[in-house]
């Protein structure tokens, strides 16, 4: 296979390496029935499974459970294997779709016995949908206001116990009031590269598709400790396996791919390298301002610090000090530049490099 050049994405929702979800065909449709098919967070998975065993001994509804973590890490998969554990039904929503609370209530009235309601993003509730959940969390039951003006009147309507699963990827936007409702609440955090590898091997064995343990380890250490991506870039590299007509992924295939697609090592994608290669050789390492950062690269702002910068930060790439950006060590080694730590001045000194916020 020849190697090519590097394909830049339009948007950050296109990059290969966004945990968003993204629905490309039946091959990530497949989810995790139970906990023995579920890897990773096995803390949370243990917790979980007592949770489950108690609630059924005592033959009630779970204590409702909030997920919070990045995207592509399980939350969802975990709500869906907590009603299946259960033995009843999951109903799934989000939390910008609940716009008025008749849009909730018209779903809290349609649940069963036990049943588990998901809300996604539910950090993003509207405010009086959430205060009418309050009552449906602790009582199982919601005020239905009928008629208007003097003559208006509050009926109680009771509800089927049921289970609330919750999830969010902006924990510290969520309430108090809504987040202490919650019986618990399990952080999810990023895999290890053997459970990455472990997810792929699974997945390939479910499509019947060859694949070398090293080429296993090379996609799993590209994959941001995030098992959405993982399958997105094996799901790439098995398209240029079947163009080949490759039987078995090996390495060379799997690493020529994945530099074709722009992936490269620690899975920093082009924009990431950008990024870095802006501070680095433009601004001599930093610090150097987010605005200025954004108006050089002519993208927004807020794309670069909520799309780019978490991961950058997360991975070591990148320190965000109250100067400005700064590359640390492990950027010039990436890069295989000399490092030379800069002296940071003390004191409320304006940043090097455009304006920090």
């Amino acid at each position: 296979m020849a190697r090519g050049g590097s394909s830049t994405p339009e948007s950050p929702d296109e990059r290969l390496v966004s945990a968003e979800a993204v629905e490309f065909s039946a091959f990530t449709k497949k989810r995790p029935e139970s906990f023995e098919q579920f890897v990773g967070q096995p803390q949370t998975v243990s917790n979980l499974q007592v949770m489950l065993q108690a609630a059924r001994k005592r033959g009630a509804a779970l204590e409702h459970v909030l997920f919070a973590g990045p995207p592509g890490l399980g939350k969802t998969t975990l709500a869906h294997i907590i009603a299946h554990e259960m033995g009843v039904g999951l109903t799934s929503t989000t939390g910008p779709l609940l716009e008025r609370p008749g849009d909730l209530l018209a779903i809290l009235t349609a649940l069963g016995e036990r049943q588990v309601l998901f809300i996604d993003e539910i950090h993003r509730l509207n405010r009086a949908v959430e205060e009418t959940l309050y009552s449906a969390m602790e009582q199982f039951k919601v005020d239905v206001i009928i008629g208007k003006g003097p003559g208006a009147r509050t009926i109680p309507l009771n509800l089927s116990p049921f289970t609330l699963v919750g999830a969010t990827t902006r924990s510290g936007l969520l309430t108090a009031p809504l987040r202490d409702r919650f019986g618990a609440l399990f952080h999810l955090s990023f895999y290890a590269p053997e459970e990455l590898a472990e997810i792929i091997r699974r997945k390939a064995r479910e499509h019947g598709i060859g694949i070398a343990e090293d080429s296993l380890q090379s996609i799993a250490a590209k994959s941001r400790g995030t098992p959405r991506i993982a399958l997105r870039l094996f799901k790439r590299v098995w398209d240029f396996a079947v163009v080949a007509s490759e039987e078995v992924i090996s390495k060379q295939l799997a690493e020529e791919s994945l530099a074709r697609l722009g992936i490269g090592d620690e899975g920093l994608d082009e924009m990431d390298r950008r990024i870095l290669k802006l501070i680095l050789k433009n601004f001599d390492g930093g610090p150097v301002g987010i605005s200025t950062i954004a108006a050089v690269l002519n993208e927004e702002r807020d794309t670069i610090e909520d799309v780019y910068e978490p991961f950058l930060m997360k991975a070591g790439f990148l320190e965000k000090t109250p100067r400005g950006r700064c590359a640390t060590q492990k950027t010039y080694e990436y890069f295989k530049l000399p490092y030379a730590p800069r002296e940071m001045p003390h004191g409320p000194e304006a940043p090097l490099f455009g304006e920090e916020q």
